[in-house]
């Protein structure tokens, strides 16, 4: 089996690998403070809310385009692009933040801005991880990108909060250092991570192309559903568990160790990961990923403390690094290299298409219903989500990785595919 070691060797993608993991703590110490700021700001939950929801709209809108150009447009040079793009937006807020001009409507602007960046960086990064890593090597990588995620997790709530509490705008200012050097690491890659050559094609078809490849297979119809409201419905739960906590007055550094502590279970996680895919079959770890995206949650409906919401998060993001890893492996395995970016960016999109609603829900809720109650009933529909899973043939019954070129071999693709 494959492991870190080996893919230590690859040189471009532990270059992307590096790049991609600086930026990622840069933007989780910016979505750690955004919230607090724009509470601190205008006083509501409510507004605080309207930030995140903007850098998750502009994420979710991009997406599918983003397929499309990464399926079309040298990937290297859409990374450099969104990068710089992250880079300038970032400095204008610590700029502002620096001579005390910083506004809610400069915040939303500036979340909305990185949202879009980082939706036209995604598609063109997992499609130069194809590029760079072999078909055997995919999991080991892709686990590896889950730990890259949860390491800034685990450092981004606590570094966050210090930042923060030297003064509001020097996280952003750390954010704009950290796009600067995604820039040089993406610069640095040898392997030609230009787009697949094909013939001129009508847009409309060009965005659909990568959902009716998906809808086609039973697995991913499933999948799509659950992964959206699981997103909307954790993120949101969330959101509630955080602002809460602000509400309450717990210190800055005291809610950032809810992040340390989902930096930790995902760090384990995914180092779990490679031999866990390669050992299970994936269909049973994607119905054991439902329910851990929902017991581990149960805790919170009776206690509103930290140290609930550590242990919640640690064990919520225990085994999702597996899951991420496994099921975005095989998706990646099994779809032809013209439409990677087109596939990637549909499967992205439709898992996230209704999260920015998440931090409205969960505002909502708390605003209204109160915290005990909002979560009580978040856990419940994600129960539910689970039941969804486990009732699934077509998700229990896929394979493990040494059997998916055996599975996917015979059933045709209804999909049209450009010769």
């Amino acid at each position: 089996m494959p492991g870190y070691r080996q893919l230590s060797k690859n040189r471009d993608f532990t270059v992307l690998w590096i790049g991609d993991t600086v930026s990622e703590l840069g933007s989780a110490l910016s979505m750690f403070v955004f919230p607090l700021i724009a509470y601190a700001l205008s006083g509501s939950a409510l507004t605080a809310a309207v930030v995140e929801a903007a850098y998750l709209g502009g994420l979710c809108a991009t997406l599918l385009p983003a397929g499309v150009l990464a399926d079309r447009v040298d990937r290297k040079r859409i990374m450099l692009v969104s990068s710089a793009t992250g880079c300038a937006a970032y400095t204008s807020l610590a700029v502002a933040g620096a001579v005390g001009a910083l506004t809610l409507p400069h915040l939303v602007a500036v979340a909305l801005v990185a949202g879009v960046a980082a939706g036209v960086f995604n598609p063109a990064q997992m499609s130069a991880i194809r590029s760079v890593v072999s078909t055997e090597d995919l999991p080991t990588a892709l686990s590896q990108n889950q730990a890259r995620q949860h390491v800034a997790s685990l450092l981004g709530g606590p570094l966050g909060g210090a930042l923060y509490a030297v003064t509001r705008w020097l996280p952003f200012a750390v954010d704009a250092v950290s796009y600067a050097v995604a820039c040089v690491t993406v610069s640095r890659v040898r392997t030609d991570l230009s787009a697949p050559h094909r013939r001129s094609e009508p847009l409309r078809q060009q965005l659909t192309e990568g959902f009716r490849f998906m809808w086609a297979r039973p697995f991913f119809r499933t999948l799509m559903t659950w992964a959206s409201l699981t997103n909307l419905v954790t993120n949101a739960i969330f959101f509630v568990v955080v602002l809460r906590m602000v509400a309450d007055g717990v210190p800055a550094a005291q809610i950032g160790l809810v992040s340390t502590a989902a930096g930790v279970g995902g760090i384990l996680g995914a180092m779990l990961a490679p031999s866990l895919i390669h050992r299970m079959p994936t269909g049973r770890l994607t119905v054991l990923i439902g329910w851990m995206c929902c017991l581990p949650l149960v805790p919170l409906t009776v206690s509103a403390s930290v140290w609930t919401a550590c242990a919640s998060t640690f064990f919520l993001l225990l085994l999702n690094p597996v899951g991420n890893a496994g099921i975005s492996s095989y998706r990646m395995a099994v779809t032809p290299d013209h439409l990677q970016g087109r596939v990637g960016s549909t499967s992205q999109f439709v898992s996230m298409s209704i999260m920015p609603l998440a931090p409205l829900l969960g505002g909502w809720l708390l605003e209204h219903q109160g915290g005990t109650t909002a979560i009580t009933v978040l856990v419940v529909a994600s129960a539910l989500l689970a039941v969804l899973l486990t009732a699934s043939r077509s998700i229990r019954s896929v394979p493990r990785p040494s059997e998916w070129v055996v599975e996917e071999a015979a059933p045709p693709i209804s999909a049209p595919v450009a010769a």
